[in-house]
């Protein structure tokens, strides 16, 4: 059950002050991983085979295995993964070796704040390299986060079927606290309780709340699976990095309600999840009093959704 600000959790309350004067307050600059993250797994899935899954790095990603996606690769390790970093670009060959692709929040300019970043992070023949090696029987996560990430992977999304709006997206229906861009899902609030992902191999392993820490909006494909659907309230705000904020005018928001912010279908032989905000995979310390944010701030089973995601792709489930 989403707690109100009265009821939150200490830690997940404190987190709200990293958007304090606006929903979305740019800290990517301050944002870590968090290297004390137990990335321990009492129950791995990959015992008798290890899927060998590359992060993408190719893309002037803020995400990579190196960087703030090192506590997720050495998480899925621990599951058993053969993780790699991806320094190719996407062709049939670079492809060929792999069981899954990770691409978190590629861009079209190494700095995020150039204008450039909007652009195709992926040339018209990357994407479709993905798409015809996930039809063959590839598994992609994909994540593609509030502007200008969801600009720079729109080509991407659109070769697959999914529809990215990269603005910044608020929920006050869902939101976890007083801040509408950090939105909570559970089964009785857009969380999609008996997909394989959510349930796991056994209750032990079942997701209950998801937290989301500031993304866009997505729709995806007929036949695709929303994992993360967006209340009747959810709006987006089409504006660019930082800008987001209770002042955005009329004009610069769009009703985003039954949109999703996490999607998985198949294409193909292959699978694909898709998520509107990349912090939630993570474990992140952010800011000067080193908050923690993702997978080890309390009050989430974002942890448990990064390995069932892992687990699904990884046909483990």
């Amino acid at each position: 059950m989403i707690q109100c600000a009265a009821g939150m959790r200490p830690m997940l309350r404190m987190l709200l002050a990293l958007a304090i004067g606006s929903f979305a307050a740019p800290v990517h600059a301050q944002q870590e991983p968090d290297t004390t993250f137990d990335t321990r797994v009492s129950s791995p899935a990959f015992t008798s085979r290890h899927p060998r899954v590359a992060i993408d790095e190719a893309h002037h990603n803020f995400h990579t295995i190196g960087g703030r996606y090192a506590p997720f690769a050495a998480l899925i390790a621990r599951d058993g993964c053969n993780v790699v970093p991806g320094r190719e670009k996407f062709t049939a060959r670079a492809l060929a070796s792999l069981d899954i692709l990770v691409i978190s929040n590629a861009l079209g300019h190494e700095d995020m704040d150039d204008s450039a970043a909007s652009r195709p992070a992926f040339t018209t023949d990357e994407c479709k390299a993905v798409r015809s090696w996930v039809e063959r029987g590839g598994a992609l996560l994909l994540i593609a986060d509030h502007a200008p990430m969801g600009a720079a992977a729109g080509e991407l999304g659109r070769t697959l079927g999914v529809d990215m709006r990269s603005g910044y997206t608020i929920d006050t229906l869902q939101a976890a606290g007083q801040n509408p861009s950090l939105i909570a899902y559970d089964a009785n609030h857009g969380l999609a309780a008996e997909h394989p992902i959510m349930r796991g191999r056994d209750s032990t392993e079942r997701v209950g709340r998801v937290v989301a820490f500031t993304g866009q909006s997505l729709r995806g494909p007929r036949g695709s699976a929303v994992l993360l659907r967006l209340s009747e309230k959810a709006e987006d705000l089409m504006v660019g990095l930082g800008q987001a904020g209770p002042g955005v005018p009329a004009e610069k928001r769009r009703p985003a309600g039954g949109r999703a912010q996490g999607l998985a279908f198949t294409l193909g032989k292959g699978r694909v999840v898709v998520l509107a905000e990349a912090a939630m995979m993570s474990a992140q310390v952010a800011g000067p009093e080193r908050r923690p944010m993702g997978m080890n701030a309390p009050g989430s089973d974002d942890r448990q959704f990064a390995l069932n995601i892992v687990r699904w792709l990884g046909r483990a489930l």
